[in-house]
């Protein structure tokens, strides 16, 4: 990795750094959680993210063989664990373990949508070769 790459990387994290230091003193002093600082936050940790594993932000350009074979592997990796996590907020947020008790339908809703995405997306890409 080149200087100018180490360059930006650093500053995407200072970037994530100061949004999520700006959403816990908005937290901590006045007890308000920023929508904007936290969703931002993560935009911000995404591109570090890529930046630092491919070089550019979008995680595009020219990959060989195992450059593909990682991002498919990981992003199915991360599409199980990001179902964990959904299920876990779900719960933690809600505070009780039985499901008729929760009352944040939407979130409900997106939890039961993350377990029907990937097979769903897998029948209609598989059509593409059948």
């Amino acid at each position: 990795m080149d200087k100018s790459r180490k360059i930006i990387a650093f500053l995407a994290f200072i970037v994530f750094g100061i949004l999520v230091g700006f959403a816990l003193y908005k937290y901590l002093r006045f007890g308000i959680i920023d929508g904007g600082a936290v969703f931002f936050s993560f935009i911000a940790l995404s591109y570090f993210f890529n930046w630092l594993n491919w070089g550019n932000h979008e995680g595009g350009g020219d990959k060989d063989e195992l450059d593909k074979h990682i991002e498919t592997q990981s992003a199915k990796i991360g599409y199980f664990v990001l179902i964990i996590l959904a299920g876990l907020i779900l719960f933690i947020s809600e505070g009780v373990v039985n499901l008729n008790d929760i009352e944040n339908y939407p979130l409900l809703i997106v939890v039961g949508l993350t377990f029907v995405t990937l097979p769903i997306t897998e029948f209609i890409y598989s059509k593409k070769f059948k």
